[in-house]
């Protein structure tokens, strides 16, 4: 079994994406892979075949490598419910709610959890890819680290640095994070990777140069930037509001909550060339709406009653009287939980 990690010099370097290029080309080479990301901290999650939830970038890797995504993909799921908690999920179960401190102070015993997940992965695969989080240099968090070196030294798993050239400062970031890491860890670093590079390489060549000859460490790839792609994203940082083209659009606002769940579920409308929309946080005026996505809970209230009182099953009537009672008693809090019952009451009534 082979196993390789991808840590980035900070977070949105790419290493989501590289992961799950790489899972799709091993797959498609006939190479049986599965990605596997010890800690994730993220409000978007996915439901994996084992029943538990795991973090949305690890099913979209899973489903690159060709495979069902399992719990043991990504053992230590955090979700944030505050500026300093967050829900611990287990090996895809919930555990409870922690503080930093007290999370802090619990990593010893969530890595014996992400060593078992992981060495399962080990026994059924021929190759595991490892996505760590965030930076591997961040100081503070050294201790107990499960993330990034701290699993890496536990495996001793090489592991390729990756940073985005896109922001600015990619050296920078490239050469301070090997500065910062132990000479241990510097040691496993066997490769760096310049991401969402756009224009002539060859003006670019003599910064690799240097770069190489400053660390002793080969940059083994410049990825370029890949207009269009789109990829489901773990965190605030993508998500963006969409503006349509077309004049005859229609324009949905979604109530920004603090520490919204599965923001993803947009990303349909998001992308939809006749669609803008807005995440609006309650502290900035809306821009005027056609339709939003409270209004859009009340809609189907009366849709949802008739169908509770024609659906077949007990599961159905059940089911639609639910999402038609949560739509009609919705305050603005609550509009978001409205549409996603309304979403589950259709895709009964449609089975």
């Amino acid at each position: 079994m082979s196993v390789l990690m991808i840590q980035g010099t900070t977070s949105d370097a790419g290493k989501s994406a590289l992961v799950t290029g790489l899972c799709r080309v091993l797959a498609r080479h006939g190479i049986k892979v599965a990605p596997f990301k010890p800690q994730n901290m993220a409000l978007n999650s996915a439901v994996t075949i084992d029943d538990g939830e795991i973090g949305r970038a690890q099913a979209l890797q899973a489903r690159a490598a060709g495979i069902a995504p399992h719990t043991d993909m990504n053992p230590v799921l955090l979700k944030p419910n505050s500026d300093t908690g967050s829900q611990v999920i287990i090996q895809g179960h919930a555990i409870g709610n922690m503080d930093a401190r007290r999370y802090h102070q619990y990593k010893r015993i969530a890595m014996k959890a992400v060593l078992q997940s992981y060495h399962r992965l080990q026994d059924q695969y021929e190759v595991v890819l490892v996505e760590g989080a965030g930076s591997p240099a961040e100081i503070n968090l050294r201790a107990n680290d499960i993330a990034n070196m701290g699993f890496a030294l536990a495996v001793d798993a090489p592991v390729l640095l990756i940073a985005d050239i896109d922001r600015g400062g990619v050296f920078a970031h490239l050469v301070g994070t090997l500065q910062l890491l132990e000479a241990d860890e510097r040691a496993l670093v066997k490769g760096m990777v310049i991401n969402r590079f756009r224009g002539d390489h060859d003006l670019l060549q003599p910064g690799i140069d240097w770069l190489e000859n400053e660390t002793a460490v080969p940059v083994t790839g410049t990825l370029p930037y890949l207009h269009g792609l789109y990829l489901e994203g773990e965190d605030s940082l993508t998500r963006t509001n969409s503006r349509a083209s077309n004049e005859n659009s229609v324009t949905i606002i979604i109530p920004d909550m603090p520490h919204l769940s599965n923001h993803t579920d947009f990303d349909a409308l998001n992308l939809h060339p006749q669609v803008n929309l807005h995440f609006v946080k309650a502290d900035i005026p809306p821009p005027l709406p056609i339709l939003s996505s409270c209004q859009a809970a009340r809609m189907c209230v009366s849709i949802l009653t008739g169908c509770a009182n024609k659906a077949g099953s007990r599961q159905s009537r059940n089911i639609c009287a639910m999402a038609a009672s949560s739509s009609a008693s919705a305050a603005a809090s609550r509009c978001l939980a409205a549409v996603l019952m309304i979403h589950r009451a259709l895709k009964v009534i449609r089975e």
